[in-house]
């Protein structure tokens, strides 16, 4: 091939995976605007018809739902709604919660202070579980992370295997998911101490994180296992990806990236139920979809690992 011909060739390749990339990351930031935002008009009886008449307004950016003051805070700690404003009493009050995405309690936020100014109050405002910087931060973090974690050793295995002409079973591809698994959550740990030694680092929130690290760690094993090295072409831009998606609550993301990338990625399921777990809220249902979610990840990775048969043996070097 002429070396004109290959530079072309290059700089079009080039520009093809700089176009992906910004489309699947940067894109789904830079198109991003409310669309259906969950939020809660809490009031008594007697103030119904001024909540529903607030209600009425906002268009298609804000979906809102007018509810009792524990009906709000309940749909609030359930993760219904992003933010809830409560009108009668002494004045309006924003009531948010530090177990929400940060950016929907930010969209929350400045909707609601809008609408109570509307009414001409000056509202007050209630964080009920209140979240540090690195509590908002953790979730995401975390989960990033161990995926990185799992995607280092098992693309070590495949290329250092190859090296020293190691045969890689399924028994060493399950003890690497357990190892890199367990020392994985204990840098994540130890980063949560360093951090902000208030976040809890007990049972639940560890076996949540050992949860993560399996799954992670077993899918990017079977993706290993069966495509080798090429694998890195899918699971590599996967970090890239799913963060900046995951970091976005759905209403505010074009409905594109919500379909084709939102409702499946893993780190989505992985970092909500973690917050809501750093944010001592358990009962909340991401906890539980996390659970049923990432557990089905991880028993269909680890089985694809262990199916001896089909495991590919690393090749000795030439």
């Amino acid at each position: 091939m002429r070396p004109s011909r290959l530079l072309a060739l290059l700089s079009v390749a080039g520009a093809v995976v700089a176009a992906v990339l910004g489309l699947l990351t940067f894109g789904s930031q830079a198109s991003a605007r409310p669309d259906a935002v969950p939020l809660a008009i809490a009031v008594p009886d007697a103030l119904r018809p001024a909540a529903e008449k607030i209600a009425a307004h906002g268009g298609d950016a804000v979906s809102w739902r007018v509810d009792t003051p524990d009906g709000a805070r309940k749909a609030l700690a359930d993760k219904e709604v992003y933010g809830v404003l409560e009108l009668g009493g002494s004045g309006p009050t924003i009531v948010l919660s530090g177990a929400i995405n940060p950016q929907g309690s930010q969209v929350a936020q400045q909707v609601l202070t809008g609408a109570a100014a509307a009414m001409g109050g000056q509202p007050r405002v209630e964080t009920i579980s209140p979240a540090s910087t690195a509590g908002r931060t953790a979730p995401l973090a975390a989960s990033a992370l161990l995926w990185i974690c799992g995607l280092v050793a098992g693309a070590g295995l495949v290329v250092l295997g190859k090296r020293f002409a190691l045969r890689a079973t399924a028994a060493h591809r399950l003890g690497l998911i357990a190892g890199v698994s367990v020392t994985g959550v204990a840098v994540v740990a130890g980063f949560f101490a360093l951090w902000d030694s208030a976040l809890p680092v007990d049972a639940p929130v560890l076996g949540y994180l050992l949860l993560i690290a399996v799954a992670f760690a077993a899918v990017q094993g079977a993706l290993l296992c069966y495509l080798g090295i090429r694998a890195m072409a899918i699971l590599g831009p996967l970090y890239l990806i799913a963060p900046a998606v995951a970091g976005q609550v759905p209403e505010m993301l074009n409905p594109v990236y919500r379909a084709l990338l939102w409702s499946w990625t893993p780190f989505r399921f992985a970092a909500e139920g973690l917050r809501s777990l750093l944010q001592d809220t358990p009962n909340a249902p991401d906890v539980t979809l996390g659970l049923i979610v990432l557990g089905s990840i991880a028993v269909v990775g680890l089985v694809a690992v262990a199916l001896p048969d089909r495991v590919k043996a690393v090749q000795p070097a030439k």
